[in-house]
């Protein structure tokens, strides 16, 4: 286990990205590539869940695209992230957040906690 872990830390790029946890609202710019064509897209919404540790840590976010429910899974060491933008801090009490998936309307807000934006 050492071992792998030496080997994460020394070979793996690591970029910095802003701390973040379930309940908060991020935007997450990756590029997308089209035949020779590449393009950054961005994808906006509430993280849902954080997932490993180290070079194997994952997030996944959920948003709302209509009446529709849209959730992907990141990894953190994705070479295709381009950067990860902090947009709200929520206060929840849970860290892994999967009764979100069930709430409509209202009852889909989270409460914001105090912080101060960089």
């Amino acid at each position: 286990m050492d071992l792998l872990k030496y080997v994460q830390d020394k070979y793996i790029a690591k970029k910095e990205f802003p701390e973040f946890k379930a309940g908060d609202t991020i935007t997450v710019y990756y590029e997308i590539k089209e035949g020779q064509k590449t393009r950054t897209q961005f994808f906006k919404g509430t993280v849902i869940q954080l997932r490993g540790t180290g070079s194997t840590k994952t997030f996944t976010i959920r948003k709302m695209s209509g009446d529709v429910g849209v959730e992907r899974v990141f990894p953190i060491n994705l070479p295709a992230l381009q950067k990860i933008e902090l947009d709200r801090k929520g206060r929840v009490r849970r860290a892994r957040i999967y009764y979100f998936r069930n709430l409509r309307g209202k009852k889909a807000r989270i409460k914001d906690a105090a912080y101060k934006k960089k």
